[in-house]
C-alpha cells in the first residue's frame, strides 16, 4: 500500500499563524462549527475563521464562560455541547439540524489530556469517550448537514506516538495510565479521519487529522507544575523552558489550514503538522515527529469505526 502521507510543500511552516494561513481569504457564507472554540487553540481558530468572514458556532460545555470569551468576535455564537455526554451530543445535533443549515467546516478542537482516571456514560474511559467518541457521534449525527461538501478536521496530537488502539482493553479496565489513555484517544482521532474520509468523499466530505504543536493552553490543566518541569516544558522557576513550544496563533494554524486550504482540494484522510502533510515515522523509540503507521492504517480505522458504532449506537453509514 502506498502511503498518502507525503508532503506537498505548502510554503508554510511551524511559525505560520492562523491569520497568515487565511491572508486574503474571504470566507463569507461559510458556516463552521468549532468544538472548544472558546479556549486555547479553539479560540484562536474561531477568531481567525470569523475574522475572514465565516460564521462560527462555538460548541462548549460551559456556555456562559464561552460567550464571555468570544464576546468581541464578530459573527460567532455559542451552543452547549458536552462531548463526554452522548445525550448532550444528540441534543446539540438536533438543535443544529433544526436550523436546516449546511456545515462547511467542522473542527474537533475540544479535548482533555492526562486526567486522573475518570469514567463517563456506561463506564467509558473519559479521554477516549470525550476526545474520540464524542466527536465520532457528533459528525455522524450532523451528517445530513455535512454532505454535499465539507471538511472535517480532527485535532489529534503527537501524543498518538504513545499508544496505538489497545484492542484488548480500550477502556483501561485492567490498569489506568493517563498518558497511554491520552495517546490512544489521539490515535483514535487520526484513525477516525482516515475512515470518515473514505466513507464521505463520495458526498464531497473530506477529513483530516493533525498535530497542532506544543502550546501552553488550558489543555495542561490536569498536570502539576512539577510534572511540566520534569518534562522540560518549564524551568525550575515555572517559566517556559522549551523553545519548540508555539504561540496559540501558531498552534491554531494547522487546523485552520486543513479546514480551508485549496492546496488540499481533492485530498483527505491524512495527518498533518506545521501546515503540511506529515511523513510516516518508523523510528524506535518513536520520535514524536510525523505520524505512526498504525494511526493511518485503513484496516485499523475501519475496525475503530465499527467499535465506535457499537459503543454509541450511531452510524450514519450503516446502510451503505
Amino acid at each position: 500500500m502506498t502511503s498518502k502521507q507525503l508532503p506537498i510543500h505548502s510554503g508554510f511552516g511551524a511559525a505560520t499563524t492562523a491569520a497568515e494561513v487565511l491572508a486574503g481569504r474571504n470566507l463569507s457564507g461559510v458556516t463552521a462549527i468549532v468544538t472548544g472554540g472558546h479556549s486555547g487553540l479553539g479560540l484562536e481558530t474561531t477568531r481567525a475563521l470569523a475574522g475572514a468572514g465565516a460564521h462560527v458556532i462555538v460548541a462548549a460545555r460551559d456556555v456562559d464562560t464561552a460567550r464571555t470569551k468570544i464576546s468581541a468576535i464578530p459573527d460567532a455564537e455559542v451552543e452547549r455541547l458536552d462531548l463526554s455526554d452522548q445525550a448532550s451530543v444528540r441534543e446539540f445535533a438536533d438543535r443544529f439540524l433544526a436550523r436546516k443549515q449546511h456545515v462547511d467546516i467542522l473542527i474537533g478542537s475540544a479535548g482533555i489530556m492526562a486526567c486522573a482516571e475518570t469514567r463517563v456514560g456506561p463506564g467509558w474511559e473519559a479521554q477516549f469517550a470525550t476526545n474520540h467518541l464524542g466527536h465520532y457521534a457528533l459528525v455522524n449525527l450532523l451528517w445530513p448537514a455535512l454532505k454535499g461538501g465539507a471538511r472535517v478536521v480532527a485535532v489529534s496530537s503527537a501524543g498518538h506516538h504513545q499508544s496505538a488502539i489497545r484492542w484488548n482493553d480500550v477502556q483501561f479496565t485492567q490498569g489506568y495510565d493517563k498518558w497511554l489513555a491520552y495517546g490512544q484517544s489521539k490515535t483514535a482521532n487520526a484513525l477516525f479521519a482516515v475512515h470518515l474520509d473514505r466513507l464521505g468523499q463520495s458526498e464531497g466530505v473530506r477529513a483530516f487529522s493533525l498535530h497542532p504543536g506544543k502550546i501552553f493552553t488550558p489543555l495542561q490543566r490536569h498536570l502539576t507544575q512539577d510534572e511540566m518541569i520534569a518534562a522540560g516544558w518549564l524551568d525550575a522557576n515555572g517559566n517556559p523552558a522549551d523553545p519548540t513550544f508555539k504561540t496559540t496563533e501558531q498552534g491554531a494554524a494547522t487546523q485552520v489550514w486543513a479546514a480551508t486550504s485549496s492546496q488540499l482540494n481533492g485530498m483527505g484522510g491524512v495527518y498533518c503538522e506545521d501546515c503540511e502533510i506529515a511523513e510516516v515515522d518508523g523510528s524506535e523509540p518513536p520520535s514524536f515527529v510525523g505520524v505512526r503507521a498504525y494511526a493511518t492504517d485503513p484496516e485499523q480505522a475501519e475496525r475503530l469505526w465499527a467499535l465506535s458504532a457499537q459503543l454509541t449506537g450511531i452510524d450514519a453509514f450503516s446502510a451503505k
